[in-house]
């Protein structure tokens, strides 16, 4: 077993840089193996393969299966092996961060340790939304207010383009189609749209539950995250699928928010988006995301070198 102090100087992940690797890789149906460096992909049309370190994250679909030494493989090149539903519009489980650096989970946790800093962010979440409106000056419960206001707008705006009947949200936990059409379709979107923040959220290292709008839950950063595509996608797009027809709702609505994603290339902007709110000095990506970085907490907000003993005046470099 090898530790972060003695890996092999070379391993498949050298090969290909993070920036250059493909973002996500989506495969279903097929069974997942191992080839030298590469993952194959079979099915019914044959074997795929894929150098392994080209990937940045896998998304794996329906009726997939995946070996020990795929998972192997993928792990020493640092891609991110998620499982997800139907063409990734919903999250069941993840392996380890896309990044290999903390950079932005430290950022999430210092933006949202102090109580400046996260209404910051709050209100910068709120402008990503609402462009045209200025939150500098709001208070959080201003923030709720204008944002209730601006959703209930966009419902009856959207009521009124599509010619569907809108009698107000009607949502009852755990019964789907306790709710007319269109609000059986508002649901579907929302929860495809926290799948797909939630893999985003977990692909780049960051907390789930270190929320700046929603707080108390475990999801509260990737409720955040989604809320951000609610009225820009989600809603609209729910009027649309309740405007056709009222037979199949939920999964036309999740049918129509996959090509919407695909279109739109979501998944990066989710990507540009976090990076923007987390890290809004950074005009590019973090520099050391690339890198197996550990360094050691000293006073003053400073880092030092790991593996060194500083018991002694010295401070011969030691090996844990």
């Amino acid at each position: 077993m090898t530790t972060v102090g003695k890996r092999p100087a070379l391993t498949p992940r050298h090969l290909t840089r993070t920036a250059e690797r493909l973002s996500f890789i989506y495969l279903e149906r097929c069974t997942v193996h191992r080839d030298a460096n590469a993952i194959t992909a079979e099915d019914a049309d044959g074997t795929t393969h894929i150098p392994s370190a080209t990937i940045g994250t896998l998304l794996l679909g329906p009726g997939t299966r995946i070996t020990h030494q795929a998972m192997s493989v993928l792990g020493e090149t640092g891609a991110c092996v998620i499982w997800v539903g139907e063409h990734g519009v919903r999250y069941y489980a993840g392996g380890r961060a896309l990044s290999r650096s903390a950079a932005l989970l430290e950022a999430q946790a210092t933006q949202w340790a102090n109580v400046r800093s996260r209404i910051a962010v709050a209100r910068a979440m709120y402008r990503l939304r609402f462009p045209d409106e200025d939150p500098a000056r709001l208070t959080r419960h201003e923030l709720l207010g204008r944002e209730g206001t601006r959703v209930r707008d966009c419902y009856r705006a959207q009521a009124a383009r599509t010619g569907v009947s809108w009698n107000g949200r009607r949502y009852t936990p755990g019964d789907f189609t306790s709710g007319d059409a269109v609000n059986q379709a508002i649901t579907a979107a929302a929860q495809c749209m926290y799948g797909v923040a939630h893999a985003v959220v977990a692909s780049l290292g960051c907390s789930p539950g270190l929320g700046f709008v929603h707080s108390g839950h475990e999801l509260s950063f990737v409720l955040d995250i989604a809320d951000l595509y609610k009225t820009d996608i989600g809603i609209p797009l729910a009027f649309d699928v309740a405007a056709e027809a009222e037979e199949d709702v939920g999964s036309r609505t999740r049918r129509a928010l996959r090509d919407r994603i695909n279109e739109t290339r979501l998944l990066d902007r989710c990507v540009r988006d976090i990076k923007g709110l987390l890290l809004p000095d950074e005009r590019s990506s973090d520099p050391g995301e690339n890198m197996d970085l550990v360094t050691l907490q000293s006073d003053r907000g400073l880092t030092v070198a790991s593996g060194v003993n500083y018991g002694t005046d010295e401070q011969e470099a030691a090996i844990w």
